[in-house]
């Protein structure tokens, strides 16, 4: 072989078998490598999507109610649903609740309940009402002249005519100072349509601290044009034994129930609706519950017509506390007769009534303790019953800021209190703030610079069938006065 075919069989030097097929492997490598991060790429992308979904509430997967074993929940509870559906009853129940709140002109209320609502991003009708809620709250202007709101007051209301006036030792008393459920009711559907509007003392009147010191202020009272405000309050809330048994409860035995009664509630109770109502015993001896007294029919009335309580305004209710309070025997000297078992079921059912009365927005007030007309006592005398009324009731309905005078006996003349006067002094020092008395004018109210004071006026048998014209600013006595109300109707007797 020459020298030129060696040379030539070198440079042909013969490669293994694999080097041929590299390129075909190069491309194959690369192929899987691309296959391999697009469908990374594409799994990020959906997954992203998926989780902005799931963030705007939209096509959740449903998720377990359970919580998985080992994860750290507060007291071990279920883990909330993710399940992100509008619930139509329930967005409907919290509209029908709104608008009951709006329609005693709380708009700015009713549109933070709205607004806070887990259904507000979702449900736009919530949006339209928050919208409808604003125009209307812009309607509304401030009561001009707080100073002549009237502050209208009962008694029990009698249910049963018969018995009430059957010509017994109490008749006149009750014919006198009481008002007949029918009556009642009767006035409030001319006062609603005459445009008067319920609402709180703590509306009418409040404690501030401004640039001048800590002191009482009118408050502003936003209604539609043409609504007038009022107040109310009962006295005596108390179903005492004269009015609902046989015997006298005055001394050291309670007295309860029986079908011989004169015609009124004996108790309130709370209800299966969870609001407040009253017990009542028939001639019969059949007990029933419903509207047999002014808290069961006023709450009766503002349910159908919410918009004659402003802000949800409930009445002042007044007790004493020589029986014990809201037909309950809580008279501490009852707990020999009773035995200790049975009266303290007693006071626990008169606190279960008063925190509901209290939830329900009635506001719960000292009458005295033992009825005594303050303005014709002592200082001395004022602050023993105070201080009794104190230890007994206060612990059973809470503390109070709101004196109703026994009798309507004011503690001073028309000047404003100071404490140069002792009476005052004394109330004062036991935390009233807001004292009422008894007086025929349409209006009288008194700002002092640390508490507010008003004048009450009786809507009984007395100032209906004696004074009708007093009234007519309220209502037409012609078309209140019930006709089983005996005529004439005395002119003086036993005050109540």
């Amino acid at each position: 072989m020459d020298d030129r075919n060696q040379n030539n069989r070198r440079r042909t030097k013969r490669h293994p078998d694999w080097y041929y097929y590299l390129p075909t492997i190069i491309v194959m490598v690369l192929a899987v490598i691309c296959v391999i991060t697009v469908s990374i790429a594409v799994m990020a992308v959906v997954q992203k999507q998926r989780a902005e979904l799931n963030s705007n509430g939209i096509d959740k997967p449903q998720s377990s109610t359970t919580a998985p074993s080992g994860v750290d929940t507060p007291e071990n509870t279920t883990v909330p649903s993710t399940d992100a559906v509008p619930d139509q009853s329930a967005i409907d129940a919290l509209m029908a609740q709104a608008d009951f709140i709006a329609a005693g002109y709380d708009y700015q209320k009713a549109i933070t309940m709205l607004e806070t609502s887990e259904y507000y991003d979702t449900a736009p009708e919530l949006a339209n009402k928050v919208e409808q809620y604003r125009e209307l709250d812009s309607q509304l202007v401030t009561y001009a002249r707080p100073d002549t709101i009237t502050h209208i007051f009962f008694h029990s209301l009698i249910v049963d005519t018969k018995r009430a006036f059957d010509g017994d030792v109490d008749q006149n008393g009750y014919n006198m100072y009481m008002t007949t459920v029918d009556e009642f009711n009767a006035i409030l559907e001319q006062m609603y349509q005459s445009g008067y509007v319920l609402i709180s003392p703590y509306d009418m009147a409040y404690e501030v601290t401004d640039e001048s010191g800590t002191h009482f202020t009118y408050g502003e009272i936003r209604l539609p044009a043409g609504k007038k405000p009022f107040l109310m309050s009962q006295d005596d809330l108390n179903y005492y034994s004269y009015m609902i048994g046989t015997g006298s409860g005055i001394n050291e035995t309670p007295v309860f129930v029986d079908n011989a009664n004169d015609g009124f509630a004996h108790r309130i109770v709370i209800g299966e609706d969870g609001f407040p109502t009253c017990e009542y015993m028939d001639a019969s001896g059949n007990i029933t519950t419903g509207d047999y007294d002014l808290v069961p029919c006023l709450e009766t009335f503002i349910q159908k017509h919410p918009d004659f309580s402003y802000h949800g305004a409930r009445a002042i209710l007044g007790m004493t506390g020589y029986e014990g309070v809201f037909g309950y025997r809580t008279k501490p000297s009852y707990k020999d007769a009773l035995g200790a078992e049975a009266y303290a079921a007693e006071v626990e059912a008169a606190k279960e009534v008063a925190q509901c009365l209290r939830d329900h927005g009635w506001i719960l007030a000292s009458h005295s303790y033992g009825h005594p007309a303050y303005g014709n006592i002592s200082a001395e005398r004022v602050e023993r019953d105070s201080t009794k009324w104190e230890n007994t009731v206060q612990p059973i309905i809470g503390e109070t800021d709101v004196i109703l005078y026994p009798h309507g006996s004011d503690i001073n003349g028309i000047g404003k209190y100071t404490f140069d006067n002792d009476k005052f002094s004394v109330l004062y020092e036991d935390g009233y703030r807001y004292f009422f008395n008894v007086d025929g004018h349409a209006y009288w109210n008194q700002l002092g610079s640390n508490y507010f004071r008003g004048g009450r006026r009786n809507l009984d048998g007395f100032r209906m069938y004696h004074n009708p014209d007093m009234l007519a600013d309220l209502f037409d006595v012609k078309k209140v006065f019930d006709p089983a109300r005996p005529t004439p109707v005395p002119s003086n007797g036993s005050g109540m």
